[in-house]
């Protein structure tokens, strides 16, 4: 997808010098390519007059740079992380997410006009589609919890709304100075809040690099008495936003979210968001007349303005992917924060969840190191259990594998690109509420963007032709009737054992089909776990079917007929992508919202009517998550569903498919170890 911002210079494949007199341009591989693919070429050495010199914003390094062109007369391109930048700050080591690029000044210098100051005084901003953008980008940021650093701790508890926030901003920053404020003028905005909230509780939030002990900010302890107290928990903006009465800031960023969030900040510095109507200001540039809403305001400074980049697939992107990709670090983070003690694992599952779950602090395995495990526990690890281990009060979090699994079977020990964590239950059991049934009734209304990603992913995977496991094979012709598929199922599969009550078998199922229609064709396809000979299936009477076929793509499969019946397979979900009429006789996760015909015992608290796009938003986009084979990234769902079509996915080796058919034989003999 072409991005919102791409330089004249990138689009007419010209990309011009850019000279550099800052080491972080050398150091900073991300930053060196963010620039390249926005048509810059990073260079040492004296510049010619049709050159460009590039400072980082107004760092204490700028001068030299700007000396040079002055010398040289070249132009000056200003450089600023983007207001969604990383987890934590850059000087805790994570990369950018987008670069403002500035060729007139710098967004937080409101002494001389930037490019982003000329876009919201003088673009049209009245573009319907961009402005929906923006609504629903606001509002995915404040469901999702990102902000410019996104690493919070959701298990604090918000103070006590009522309050009023004073934004705390770190010692010398560029944007405090540009806007000539000092430790004095931080003083009087703390007063000035207390004078226009008698009564009220007053909260300063610390910075994160001060409270990370990369900066010291503002205020210290002499600014704390009876009502005024500061907040040092790693708490989100949107949710310290949802319980202020006021907002009071300099120049930090904290106030534009602000406005994002309802409120009018009363601002004493001159950020790019002050002089537009939004917020009352006490220092705004006087050339700023114009009145924007939040939408306009948005649509300039986060979709019009930075130049966005998608690490995992090595470009620049619009604002959504970057939020798609925050979203998946953002979860990863917060639920990997403190490590974690695996229970019920097989040894082949060790690295692949490593690689998932244990980037952060680490994953342990009692069979390894019970005295390892221990500690994790008693250092706040969390607890999970592979999902067929649990027992159905079980406490810890079940763990199975997900939707868009791999191009190969996971009985073939090939690794998982997605798997789910569900502190609940787990979707296949329909025993007791899970956390994909809450996804699902919460997608009952999708806001335009949801439904435009939803369909997007369906229209992918469908022209793809993509599947759980992504197997290959020629589907037979299948002769002309009302063609009805029949998916085996591995017998013995805790879906089956959970899901189902009156049929449980896959002898048992073709026949209950056939009587249900006695002039259709049938086409039956067993698993493909126990074709390989990876699972135990036991024998099947296939006499009902017209058609079996063991081999084959299962997509394409899924496309030549007209309708599925199954007990509980994921080929029911894939074919209400493709459009088809699915019957049930279990209570697969997809039955009893209003999609199928559902014959088996449904749970009552699924009785809500969603359309199929919020399904898929919920199954696909919003449970699994997700890890990106060629960068090792957590990723969103559409950087998996490219690299399963382009093969760019981990294959099978000899030694996979030897473990994995004893493993199978080793199942299918369990009685010969009793």
């Amino acid at each position: 997808m072409v991005p919102d911002r791409a330089t004249h210079d990138a689009v007419a494949g010209q990309p011009r010098s850019l000279f550099v007199y800052n080491g972080g341009f050398l150091r900073q591989k991300r930053l060196r390519r963010i620039l390249a693919l926005a048509g810059y070429r990073v260079r040492l050495g004296r510049p010619a007059p049709d050159d460009l010199v590039g400072v980082w914003g107004q760092s204490p390094t700028a001068h030299r740079g700007v000396a040079v062109a002055r010398q040289r007369n070249c132009g000056v391109v200003r450089i600023e992380d983007a207001f969604v930048r990383s987890l934590h700050p850059g000087r805790s080591g994570d990369l950018p997410l987008g670069l403002h690029i500035d060729h007139a000044g710098v967004h937080f210098d409101g002494r001389t006009p930037s490019d982003l100051e000329h876009l919201l005084a003088t673009h049209p901003l009245d573009d319907s589609s961009v402005l929906s953008r923006a609504r629903d980008c606001i509002e995915w940021m404040r469901s999702s919890q990102i902000s410019k650093y996104s690493a919070c701790d959701p298990e604090r508890d918000a103070p006590p709304p009522g309050y009023v926030l004073v934004v705390d901003q770190t010692r010398d920053d560029a944007s405090v100075k540009a806007s000539g404020a000092d430790r004095a003028r931080f003083v009087e905005m703390l007063v000035h809040a207390q004078e226009e909230h008698p009564g009220a509780r007053v909260l300063i939030k610390t910075h994160p690099e001060t409270l990370l002990g990369h900066r010291p900010g503002y205020f210290d302890h002499r600014d704390a008495s009876h009502r005024v107290s500061f907040c040092t928990a790693p708490l989100s903006p949107w949710t310290l936003l949802e319980g202020a009465v006021g907002v009071y800031t300099v120049s930090s960023q904290l106030g534009f979210e602000a406005i994002l969030a309802g409120h009018r900040p009363r601002v004493f510095g001159q950020p790019f968001y002050a002089g537009w109507g939004l917020s009352t200001d006490d220092d705004a540039p006087a050339r700023r007349t114009r009145t924007l809403t939040r939408a306009q305001l948005f649509a300039a400074a986060m979709i019009l303005y930075p130049t966005w980049y998608d690490p995992c697939r090595d470009r620049l992107c619009r604002l959504e992917d970057v939020l798609a990709q925050m979203d998946a670090q953002i979860r990863a983070y917060k639920e990997d924060r403190n490590g974690w003690v695996a229970y019920g694992m097989r040894p082949w599952k060790w690295r692949p969840l490593s690689q998932f779950f244990g980037t952060t602090r680490g994953i342990s395995f009692p069979q390894v190191s019970q005295k390892r495990a221990t500690r994790a526990l008693r250092e706040g690890a969390r607890e999970m259990v592979w999902a067929s281990k649990a027992s159905a009060d079980d406490m810890r979090t079940r763990i199975e594998d997900g939707f868009l699994r791999s191009r190969g079977l996971g009985a073939d020990l090939i690794p998982p690109l997605s798997l789910v964590s569900d502190t609940t239950g787990i979707y296949y059991d329909p025993s007791q509420p899970s956390q994909l049934e809450t996804l699902i009734r919460s997608r009952a209304k999708l806001t335009p963007g949801q439904k435009i990603r939803a369909t997007k992913l369906m229209a992918y995977v469908t022209s793809q032709k993509l599947s759980k496991y992504n197997l290959t094979g020629e589907v037979p012709d299948i002769p002309a009737g009302r063609k009805i598929l029949v998916p085996g199922q591995v017998e013995d599969d805790a879906s089956i054992l959970k899901g189902t009550s009156d049929i449980r078998t896959n002898s048992a199922l073709l026949q209950r089909v056939r009587q249900e229609n006695p002039n259709a064709i049938l086409i039956y396809k067993p698993h493909p776990d126990v074709v390989a000979g990876l699972r135990p299936g036991g024998t099947c009477d296939t006499t009902a079917a017209d058609l079996v076929i063991k081999d084959g793509d299962i997509a394409a499969l899924i496309e030549q007929v007209d309708e599925v019946w199954t007990m509980t397979s994921l080929t029911g979900f894939e074919a209400l992508m493709r459009g088809k009429h699915v019957v049930t006789y279990g209570a697969p996760f997809y039955a009893g919202w209003g999609l199928t015909r559902d014959l088996g015992s449904i749970p009552h608290r699924r009785h809500h009517a969603i359309q199929t796009e919020g399904l898929v938003h919920a199954t696909l986009i919003d449970y699994p998550r997700y890890r990106d084979p060629v960068t090792g990234l957590p990723c969103p769902v559409e950087v998996i569903a490219e690299r399963l079509a382009e093969n760019r996915v981990p294959a099978p080796g000899p030694v996979n498919r030897t473990m994995a058919r004893v493993q199978g034989w080793l199942s299918g003999h369990a009685h010969l170890w009793r």
